[in-house]
């Protein structure tokens, strides 16, 4: 079922008070921004970080740690939001003269998600003293609690909804604790442990600690490019506070002022650093980072963005781009058998499952949540995808669709269903869970019904929506670096997007399954414009009998052997 075109309403009032264009004055107010300081970011616009319940406790903890210089174990996650949070955190301890500082960072295979026993058992073979959790933490009750026994205390941070028990932790620093009144709940984890770093260098300037130390005192924005990165990953909206910290990273990223490894990210994947925009790090960056956690060990992309020296960074960044070419193989594979599976079943998309359940006990257990969001983006419905966890357990990764929170959903199959679940957690856009094997049925039908609940077959049709058609006048490559240079733009605060009538001149499929066009606007059929379709089914393009459609797009600046020129990015094509 093709989905719907809907255009953004928006006016122009902003224009006329701070002089600018009537599009850029559009495309704000459709994003919410209803006045001039929402368009500026300076960095004492960032929330206080006092506003975070627990916060006050975290600093007490890491200042008496770093006095008796207790052994300090960070535990991160194994995608990009906790390894840029472990990065900053043990960067930022190092800098504030702890000498004992090291992180671990659970392997999905073997430990599985967050603070569990058999962590805290590896903690403890390495002597930690203090546990700090970064993006992770809030749902580990076991392992909290094994680390008490232990002795061993824990400082959690994180940004994941609690369940209805809270760990018996030392301090917990989460915006979305119940009591935590901090306005900005859409904090990624990098930008809590920012914010409790920020809070213990204010606590250490008033102790007069780097004088007494001898060192100098950390200028905090030399964290704001991993900042950036990890809220860019993790696809948290971007609020007016995670603007600041993304338009700052960005700036810096750009200046040069960043760390080798994400520099070598960059450039290995045909960035350049001096253009960068924040959607580079969400499919330049990341992707190769998230391999590492996905096929192998996060543990790499941490180093990786550890690394001092660009040689070091370099060769880090080639290991991780082979594990990337390796995901994205078995990407494909696994998106071929789901896709037949789906077909196997004979029923028209209107039949099929409202919360589409998947499961091979051949898929790669790192790589089912990337396969439920191709699925989802395809059917236009919640989606789990499961792998073999072994022990006769099965692991899933959802992803879901606007309107429908994930979390909410498994909580309400677990209540429906005690027992069922194993253990779950997540966000309103993505969950993870655990549970047997033998109950996939059972399960699949417990959700199919809880989704039912709350969503009609109209929501499942999909919604593209475009900022409005665009006068031939700027499509020009001044108004797509103009546009670039507006954001920056994610989740919540989406890019520009814009639809037209354009006749189809030619098409061609470029690696495998990919679209080359050349379009060529109605109103000015004399002017050729390129554009490309990324991951279209080679199956059904190129079609010669589609001349005529309304094309979905983003302007793009394609940098290719010393041209530059304008591209449309399709997102949707529609034959007329």
């Amino acid at each position: 079922m093709s989905p719907g075109i809907s255009r953004r309403e928006g006016d122009e009032t902003l224009s006329t008070a701070n002089g600018l264009p009537a599009l850029l004055a559009h495309l704000y107010s459709s994003r919410g921004v209803g006045a001039d300081e929402d368009l500026r970011y300076p960095l004492s616009g960032l929330l206080p970080p006092g506003g975070l319940a627990g916060i006050d406790g975290a600093v007490e903890i890491l200042w008496q740690a770093l006095q008796q210089q207790r052994a300090v174990l960070v535990v991160g996650d194994f995608d990009v939001d906790g390894a840029t949070s472990t990065a900053l955190a043990l960067t930022a301890l190092r800098a504030f003269g702890h000498p004992r500082v090291d992180f671990l960072v659970p392997n999905r295979f073997e430990t599985g998600y967050g603070l569990t026993p058999e962590i805290v058992d590896m903690a403890a073979a390495r002597g930690a003293e203090l546990i700090v959790t970064v993006d992770n933490g809030i749902s580990s009750i076991e392992g909290v609690a094994a680390a008490g026994d232990r002795g061993i205390d824990v400082l959690v941070t994180d940004h994941h909804l609690p369940g209805a028990e809270l760990p018996a932790a030392a301090a917990i620093v989460n915006p979305n604790q119940s009591d935590c009144g901090f306005s900005s709940k859409a904090l990624a984890g990098v930008g809590v442990i920012f914010y409790l770093m920020t809070a213990l260098r204010q606590r250490l300037r008033e102790e007069d600690w780097f004088a007494g130390q001898g060192i100098p005192e950390p200028n905090m924005a030399q964290f704001l490019d991993l900042v950036a990165l990890g809220t860019v990953a993790d696809v948290v909206p971007l609020d007016y506070n995670n603007r600041i910290f993304v338009h700052h990273g960005v700036r810096r990223i750009r200046a040069g002022k960043t760390r080798p490894g994400i520099l070598e990210l960059l450039r290995i994947g045909r960035r350049n650093p001096a253009q960068l925009v924040a959607s580079d790090l969400g499919f330049a960056v990341a992707p190769r980072l998230n391999a590492a956690g996905r096929l192998d060990d996060m543990g790499h992309g941490i180093l990786c963005l550890l690394a001092t020296s660009r040689a070091e960074a370099q060769t880090m960044a080639t290991e991780l781009d082979a594990l990337n070419s390796e995901r994205k193989q078995i990407e494909s594979d696994m998106q071929r058998e789901a896709l037949a599976h789906i077909e196997g079943l004979d029923l028209a998309q209107s039949q099929l499952p409202f919360g589409l359940c998947l499961y091979d006990n051949a898929w790669h257990q790192g790589v089912v949540g990337i396969l439920a969001a191709r699925i989802r983006e395809k059917y236009h419905r919640p989606v789990i995808a499961f792998a073999d966890g072994g022990e006769g357990v099965i692991k899933g990764s959802a992803r879901s669709i606007p309107g429908f929170h994930i979390r909410d959903a498994l909580d309400a199959v677990a209540a429906a269903r005690p027992g069922l679940l194993h253990k779950f957690g997540g966000h309103a856009m993505a969950a993870g869970m655990e549970l047997a094997a033998a109950d996939f049925d059972d399960f699949a039908h417990e959700f199919d019904r809880v989704v039912r609940n709350s969503l009609v077959a109209e929501d499942l049709q999909g919604e593209i929506l475009s900022d409005g058609a665009l006068p031939v006048s700027l499509l020009s490559l001044e108004c797509a670096a103009g546009l670039r240079d507006a954001g920056p733009w994610g989740q919540h605060f989406p890019e520009p997007v814009f639809d037209g009538e354009f006749n189809v001149l030619q098409q061609k499929l470029v690696g495998g399954h990919h679209l080359k066009l050349s379009l060529a606007e109605c109103s000015a059929p004399e002017r050729q414009l390129d554009a490309i379709w990324f991951n279209i089914d080679p199956d059904t393009w190129p079609n010669s009998r589609v001349q005529r459609a309304r094309v979905v797009y983003r302007l793009d600046i394609n940098e290719f052997r010393g041209f530059v020129n304008l591209q449309l990015m399709v997102q949707h094509l529609e034959p007329l």
